[in-house]
């Protein structure tokens, strides 16, 4: 599912215009991004939380030469499903 999608699915769900329900999208991704920024947690009761984690710097290699190649450490977003999730897509 793609964005534009999504923005359909949620405008007709919650009887919303497309242009209404794409700002709700927006705000929600634009709410998790800026606590994920902060360092915080977002969990979603049924549906997941989204964390991040952090990686460590490492050594690599670069595929075309095989020389070896310093990765620096970073931080990633990181996604568990809930339980409900989880259910619903095995069932």
């Amino acid at each position: 599912m793609t964005k534009n999608e999504l923005i359909a699915a949620v405008a007709e769900a919650a009887s919303l215009t497309k242009a209404q329900a794409g700002a709700a999208v927006d705000a929600t991704f634009d709410a998790i991004t800026a606590t994920l920024k902060a360092g915080g947690d977002v969990k979603l009761v049924g549906f997941g939380a989204f964390s991040v984690t952090k990686r460590a710097a490492r050594e690599g290699r670069d595929p075309r030469t095989g020389k070896p190649v310093q990765i620096k450490a970073s931080k990633a977003p990181k996604f568990s499903a809930g339980k409900g999730l989880k259910d619903a897509v095995n069932s």
